[in-house]
């Protein structure tokens, strides 16, 4: 071996790019369907996290718990804030949704149906991402179990027991080519979701964790020569594709959008799917303001947004953690007005983010990695355990802020050191009666 040295020089890196090819640009495929991907790496000099780094801040002073007390004739805890949240069209339990899971599988298991049970169960939308249909089949000619997208709507709608949550489909390019909304829209066995207003449509422009490009997942050699009409597939070398396992790249398209084509897009599935909500689901782009606000105009029902920090199946290591805005960047730029309703996901599993990005504007937060996490753990309650965990602690935080509801969360009740204000030259003398 060579004695060449470079001090602060990344050397094993590049003799593994030498020995491996285009197999160094992703995570190891001996890893694919066991770990899940999305998270910047250690080394990558993303920086500290703002929004981890933003405090809650609880006043003296609390009016709305007063009026609470008022209310119940008693003094309030947090066991009285209420979690129901309006979001994007449906009625929700708590202001939580699942993010997409597309085709990708996990563990060489689909996990997409037992996520579904027990999100309909606990009352909180589901988004079935992209390219579910083209690749593992619609189910339309009366399969209702498996792997297919009528398969995974079926387990959410056979769960559901209240009035809460919603299925929302989400559509790529290649989705669009197989008229996959046209295929939902038009199912006998989605009727009961389109009756009671809890079916959606999402747009697709972008995602977290590879802002700019389409989904990527790995297959193996049959099912990318399978696939090679609808999708880019590429072998990685040095990688597993030679000898049948998952070594195959397989790309769908990112899309092509201008501000004219979204507006015009939104408009067509208002037209085209009356009976079905509209949502947008934007990657952490420079314009994510701009794009938020055309969607909006054109009459979507939500807005959802992805932060650089959001998890997904596969994704090239250099795009992790250098490309695409931080969530708290998201949240600083975009500000939806009265009744617009702005979900974000990245990093969701606990209460303080979420309560940290409600206070920022957010109407609801999605689980996504912590979802497929608590469903791979317990596939009948890890969800179930995950978001009552989370509820509780969002209880505890809101009613700290002396506060009663998800939607009365403000800028007020946060407080980051690299944005804070000098205190008034003066307190006013308090007015005693």
């Amino acid at each position: 071996m060579s004695a060449l040295r470079a001090q602060g020089y990344p050397e094993a890196r590049v003799r593994a790019r030498a020995r491996e090819g285009t197999a160094q640009v992703f995570p190891p495929a001996t890893a694919y369907g066991h770990e899940l991907f999305g998270s910047a790496p250690p080394d990558s000099g993303q920086g500290a996290d703002v929004l981890d780094g933003t405090r809650l801040v609880p006043p003296a002073f609390m009016p709305l718990r007063l009026e609470k007390l008022i209310e119940l004739a008693r003094e309030p805890l947090y066991r009285d804030v209420g979690l129901t949240t309006a979001l994007g069209g449906f009625s929700a339990a708590l202001p939580l949704y699942v993010s997409a899971f597309g085709s990708t599988q996990v563990a060489s298991r689909d996990l997409g149906q037992a996520a579904g049970r027990q999100a309909a169960r606990l009352g909180i939308p589901m988004v079935i991402g992209e390219n579910v249909g083209p690749v593992n089949g619609t189910g339309r000619l009366g399969e209702r179990e498996g792997r297919t997208l009528l398969g995974r709507i079926a387990a959410y709608q056979d769960s559901l027991e209240g009035p809460g949550g919603g299925i929302v489909v989400q559509q790529s390019t290649e989705d669009a080519d197989a008229e996959i909304w046209n295929l939902i829209y038009s199912d006998p066995s989605v009727q009961p979701l389109l009756d009671s207003g809890r079916l959606a449509f999402e747009l697709k422009l972008g995602q977290g964790a590879k802002p700019g490009l389409g989904g990527m997942t790995l297959v193996d050699a049959e099912s990318a020569r399978r696939l090679e009409e609808q999708y880019a597939v590429e072998p990685l070398v040095g990688g597993d594709a030679d000898e049948g396992a998952a070594g195959v790249l397989r790309s769908s398209c990112p899309g092509t959008f201008t501000q004219d084509i979204l507006a015009h897009q939104v408009r067509l599935m208002r037209n085209n799917f009356p009976r079905a909500r509209t949502w947008v689901k934007l990657p952490p782009s420079r314009d994510v303001r701009e794009a938020a606000a055309v969607a909006w105009a054109a009459g979507a029902d939500a807005v959802s947004v992805d932060g650089a920090e959001g998890g997904t199946g596969w994704a090239p290591l250099s795009f992790l953690g250098t490309v695409g805005l931080p969530l708290a960047e998201c949240l600083r730029r975009v500000r939806p007005a009265p009744g617009q309703c702005l979900l974000v996901s990245g990093r969701m599993w606990e209460g303080t983010r979420a309560v940290k990005a409600l206070a920022s504007g957010a109407t609801a937060v999605g689980l996504g990695r912590a979802a497929l996490l608590a469903v791979d753990e317990d596939q009948d309650r890890g969800l179930e355990r995950l978001v009552q965990a989370l509820a509780l602690e969002l209880r505890l935080l809101i009613s700290a802020l002396g506060k009663y509801r998800p939607a009365d969360l403000a800028a007020e009740d946060l407080w980051h050191p690299d944005s804070a204000r000098e205190a008034p030259a003066s307190v006013p003398e308090p007015a005693l009666g």
